[in-house]
């Protein structure tokens, strides 16, 4: 049934943006479908990533319409970072410029009926495809989500799987999911196949086509080959359906009408979800800028990211024209020198250096480490607080320090550590081996570390180990020193600190920006 939408308004449909045709051919046909069905609207549509119009374009489309009211709704499942960052701040950012227009935000698709009802029509499709009679309490529904880094969205898969097994019958039901959270789509495939059951229905909890979908599909087809004696039936995703309009319509009129709804008693960002207890009040803020629009970019030129090169405030500069005078640095590898000099100016003492200690490729496996995995873990906040702001956010770099989470005293107090120790003992659980890790305060955090690279194959992509003091510091360091199995910097005397350990990390990033900027430069020339 079309939703009733009487009050005119502007609504602009946001989407995520994909690298695959398929999907924003089929993105568009929703929003002419939305158009369709809610003749009375102004519709514009644009992406956060990698298409075009963005978001935007799509806003501005509507002020050249004269909108004087206009509803941003996600075309977005789930409330996870796009609709509760992203979106959100592309909206203040129009709102801030048109003092003069009424802007509105809308809820996330979510768990709709509509949408449960959509679903169901692509099991039974999937069914009747299959010449076998098999019982749905003989059959294991497979919901596979997208997977966030929010578990509330994560949480929600689980939910509308659970609706649609009761719902239909089902003997069994398994979520998984194709990226970022566990277990992913082929683990998830192996582990359902033990269950016992005659048929599996692998369902894409997507709106549209695209290539996480297309490895769905792979993956149920190569279950089904090495699985001859189950049948591996591929249901449809959402796609573009008049029901799915009718969500994104019914969502525009909530929010106009004051009624948007969100999870926010769940939500990461308000209150302190079990191990999400950093980011409660995290501000919100795009993490897309350097995907958007990029394929209307790479058209007109070659270079998708700019990258500005590092500028130091010109006392920063003469400090260090100062620092490369003060010295003989021919006697250093090159590729050190920005990270010694720093810190000469964080200490105030050219002699600083003399005992600083890089294993073979250290800097180089940093920055490496810095630009794929873009985490940074540190014992202290210290260390945290030290790292360059401005260059963490150019990179894309996230940091963790679990030093003064709840689970970390929990774990302190019950296992006799410091909570030091217990924070990298989390780090190692939380991220595994897809880290830089820099330890500017406690002794104990490198012995920790070292315990887990040497008895439990810990692979950290770079330790920084430099805390300041005379308990157990030196004897620490050593330790980690002889740590063949990773990369490390370290030194061997009692100097250190956190002001240190953050300016490691600060020269690496610096020389990681220098070097996309050049890399970039040269793609241009």
């Amino acid at each position: 049934m079309q939703a009733e939408t009487n009050q005119q308004f502007g609504i602009v449909i946001a989407g995520h943006g994909s690298r695959d045709a398929d999907g924003i051919r089929e993105f568009e046909q929703l929003v002419e479908l939305v158009k369709e069905r809610a003749p009375q609207h102004q519709v514009s549509h644009g992406y956060l990533e990698f298409a075009s119009p963005t978001i935007d374009q799509a806003i501005a489309a509507q002020l050249n319409a004269d909108a004087k009211q206009i509803v941003m709704v996600p075309g977005i499942l789930l409330a996870a970072t796009h609709a509760k960052n992203d979106l959100p701040s592309e909206l203040l950012t129009s709102a801030r410029e048109h003092p003069d227009v009424d802007f509105h935000f809308g809820a996330p698709m979510g768990l709709h009926p509509l949408l449960l009802q959509v679903v169901q029509q692509r099991i039974v499709e999937a069914e009747s495809a299959s010449s076998k009679t098999v019982r749905r309490a003989d059959t294991c529904l497979v919901l596979v989500g997208r997977g966030t880094t929010d578990p509330d969205a994560n949480g929600d898969v689980a939910k509308f799987a659970r609706m649609i097994e009761e719902g239909m019958g089902f003997g069994a039901s398994y979520v998984c999911y194709s990226g970022t959270a566990k277990p992913l789509v082929a683990d998830g495939l192996r582990a359902v196949a033990q269950l016992g059951c005659a048929r599996l229905i692998v369902v894409p909890f997507f709106l549209f086509d695209g290539i996480l979908v297309k490895r769905i599909y792979e993956a149920a087809d190569a279950m089904q080959e090495r699985e001859p004696e189950l049948e591996v039936l591929k249901a449809g995703y959402l796609g573009v359906h008049p029901n799915v309009a009718d969500v994104l319509i019914s969502r525009a009129q909530e929010a106009v009408e004051g009624r948007a709804e969100m999870n926010c008693s769940l939500c990461k960002y308000r209150v302190q979800i079990v191990g999400f207890e950093q980011q409660v009040g995290e501000p919100q803020r795009p993490h897309h800028l350097q995907v958007r629009g990029l394929f209307e970019k790479a058209a007109v030129d070659e270079t998708v990211t700019e990258f500005a090169p590092y500028v130091p405030h010109p006392i920063e500069a003469e400090s260090f024209r100062i620092i490369a005078a003060g010295r003989d640095w021919s006697v250093f590898p090159e590729a050190h020198l920005t990270v010694l000099q720093r810190l000469v100016h964080t200490s105030g003492d050219f002699n600083a250096v003399d005992d600083i200690y890089f294993s073979a490729g250290a800097v180089e496996t940093g920055i490496r480490a810095l630009l794929r995995c873009k985490r940074v873990v540190t014992d202290v906040t210290m260390v945290q607080t030290g790292l360059k702001r401005a260059l963490l956010e150019q990179l894309g770099i996230e940091t963790w320090c679990g030093v003064h989470d709840h689970e970390t005293a929990l774990m302190a107090q019950t296992q006799g550590i410091t909570r030091s120790a217990a924070g990298i003992r989390r780090a190692f659980e939380k991220f595994g081996n897809d880290i830089v890790l820099s330890i500017g305060d406690a002794p104990t955090a490198i012995r920790e570390a070292v315990r887990l690279i040497r008895e439990h194959g810990w692979r950290p992509q770079l330790v920084i180990g430099l805390p300041v003091g005379f308990v157990g510091t030196c004897e620490s360091k050593a330790e980690l020193k002889r740590c063949l199995q990773v990369p490390r910097i370290t030194n061997s005397g009692t100097r250190g600190g956190s002001p240190w350990a953050a300016t490691v990390v600060n020269g690496l990033m610096i020389d990681a920006v220098n070097q996309l900027c050049s890399l970039a430069t040269n793609k241009i020339d």
